[in-house]
């Protein structure tokens, strides 16, 4: 039989628990203040990949440069990429120091600087996965309902440096004993500059098709939990009545949050205590940066990474070949 006394033991050890828990899950911000690493580092300068128009853009990071430039009081300079490339060659010529980065961006980064970036963090979703899926995407009143209606027709690829609009597709389609080269399957291919642009495109009829990425899971008429779609939703950009996800891809790993392995040690470990803090301390300003419903920053390294570098070099060698 369990006495008062007893139940109001146990609740109070189960308090002293969840307020043990809580203490432990919160992640103290680092201390504002300037780090001797800015003699090395005298300015943040983080790279935008690409995808985004550039106002949306700098709207949706302007909280996190600020966060930035409190913390560790020095300037932050945002560098917009036109496309996934801008921040890649940024990278290797030295001019980026900081970017989130998706998975084939960073693969190409990393062999394009020679190995001299290095991945940090990936975001973590609710379920605990650290992975989103690529769509393939037509117009709701095309009549294409598969795969096998797009033979003959046009696909628009989102960036050659994006996994989800590019490599993944291209991977899969071959095993599916789809060529994806330009006349083969596909009567056309392009490249849109961006998953945006490419969703435009389609809409506009100047491709048949299109593949960006996704979580792949929720309501799809919001554009699922997260990605390209969901983020165009709610700028209402885009209505899905107006679009069918026909093709989904395997999971693919989330992007990491990237920074030039040559900068200093205390600059990478004062960035990820950050990171870590934002999920719990800044809440709207990861969800922005994530754009979409992840619960976490969770550490990577290279090797989860190094498939991607395979499959870029795989795609350099067959168009050496053609």
């Amino acid at each position: 039989m369990i006495t008062r006394r007893r139940l109001v033991a146990a609740t109070v050890l189960a308090g002293a628990s969840l307020g043990t828990a809580r203490a432990q899950d919160m992640r103290p911000s680092p201390k504002p203040g300037k780090r001797a690493w800015a003699a090395q580092v005298p300015v943040i300068r983080v790279g935008l990949l690409g995808g985004e128009n550039n106002a949306d853009r700098l709207q949706r990071v302007d909280g996190y440069r600020k966060l930035l430039e409190e913390t560790f009081q020095v300037p932050v300079k945002l560098l917009q990429a036109a496309d996934y490339a801008g921040v890649i060659q940024g990278f290797a010529a030295g001019q980026v120091d900081l970017a989130y980065m998706s998975p084939a961006a960073y693969a190409a980064a990393w062999i394009e600087s020679n190995g001299n970036v290095m991945p940090l963090l990936t975001s973590q979703e609710a379920d605990g996965s650290t992975s989103y899926v690529a769509v393939l995407y037509v117009r709701a009143d095309s009549g294409i309902t598969s795969l096998e209606q797009l033979k003959g027709k046009a696909l628009a690829w989102a960036d050659p440096n994006s996994a989800s609009g590019y490599l993944i597709p291209r991977s899969e389609f071959r095993v599916m004993g789809i060529d994806p080269e330009p006349g083969k399957y596909f009567a056309r291919t392009g490249f849109a500059g961006g998953h945006e642009q490419a969703v435009i495109a389609v809409l506009g009829k100047q491709y048949d098709a299109g593949v960006t990425w996704s979580s792949g899971v929720g309501d799809v008429t919001q554009g699922y939990t997260r990605g390209a779609l969901r983020t165009m939703v709610e700028k209402k950009l885009l209505d899905m009545k107006d679009l069918r996800i026909i093709w989904k891809s395997r999971p693919i790993e989330n992007g990491p949050l990237t920074v030039r392995a040559d900068t200093p040690a205390e600059f990478r470990a004062d960035i990820v205590a950050l990171h870590r803090a934002i999920p719990v301390a800044y809440p709207d300003i990861f969800h922005a940066m994530d754009m979409g419903s992840s619960k976490d920053w969770v550490p990577v390294k290279h090797e989860d990474y190094a498939v991607f570098v395979d499959m870029l070099k795989a795609e350099a060698a067959q168009r050496r070949r053609r």
